[in-house]
């Protein structure tokens, strides 16, 4: 038996840590200024853990600040699309300050990487939040995103035997994808009922895609951390890791949904 209570021995803390990371959502959440903050911070305390990542070894603050800073007066006073255009000037900033620095190769390209995940995927957050109903739906993706992850993480470690992807992230199982991936559709269609107001079908779909995606983005995240040798991008998040290590389903996830629900709304 001590074999299987030693699976579990993590999740008190992980609980725990859980309810701070639902305060702070609540509170990111809680105002279209505080959105954008937030948003910001996250890309900030994300950078800062990719260069930890790619062993970037010059000062990670400065250009980590430049990030969060920029994105959040871009975010601030442009549209969308003008939020694109002028995030790849900063993208192109970065990138000479990096050059300047005589960064390798291998570490170019993983700020890139970086500027990416920051720069354009996670922004989607606050487009989600700035749409029609877009607190509902801001709540549903991330809520549904999250869950997902717990789900595949609880029924891995209940019923996982079969390893999915062993070589990336071995405590990864057929079961536990399979098993989260179903509870992820039935949650999805409750919270779609209700927060969306959309049909079985849709709700289904977005259970699907977005379980698919979600566990995308946690193994895209785990190959990265497997060829950096590293378990955790960082300590913020105690039971957890790093930002990046619970932001890493929302990657692809949060622009998924802004455009599949952007089409929905204009049905």
């Amino acid at each position: 038996m001590k074999p299987e209570e030693n699976k579990f021995a993590d999740v008190p803390l992980r609980v725990k840590t859980w309810i701070y990371i639902i305060i702070v959502f609540a509170l990111g959440i809680s105002h279209p200024l505080a959105m954008k903050i937030f948003v910001a911070w996250i890309s900030f305390q994300c950078f800062f853990e990719f260069m930890r990542l790619f062993r970037i070894s010059s000062n990670r603050i400065i250009p980590s600040l430049f990030v969060g800073t920029a994105q959040f007066f871009l975010l601030y006073f442009f549209s969308i699309e003008s939020y694109f255009i002028y995030s790849a000037v900063v993208t192109a900033i970065v990138l000479l300050y990096f050059i300047l620095l005589k960064t390798s190769i291998r570490q170019f390209y993983g700020i890139i990487v970086a500027l990416l995940v920051c720069l354009f995927a996670f922004p989607h957050l606050l487009f989600i939040r700035e749409m029609v109903s877009g607190l509902n739906a801001i709540i549903f993706i991330v809520v549904v995103t999250e869950l997902n992850d717990v789900f595949q993480y609880l029924m891995g470690k209940f019923f996982g035997k079969h390893k999915i992807t062993p070589q990336i992230s071995p405590n990864k199982t057929v079961e536990g994808f399979i098993g989260g991936i179903f509870l992820t559709v039935l949650l999805s269609n409750i919270l779609g009922f209700f927060l969306l107001k959309t049909d079985i079908p849709v709700n289904t779909i977005l259970g699907i895609i977005l379980g698919i995606s979600g566990f995308s983005g946690d193994v895209f995240m785990s190959y990265l951390k497997r060829k950096a040798g590293i378990k955790d991008t960082g300590t913020l998040l105690p039971g957890h890791g790093g930002l990046l290590d619970r932001m890493d389903s929302l990657i692809f996830n949060a622009p998924i949904f802004f455009w599949i629900f952007s089409l929905l709304i204009k049905r």
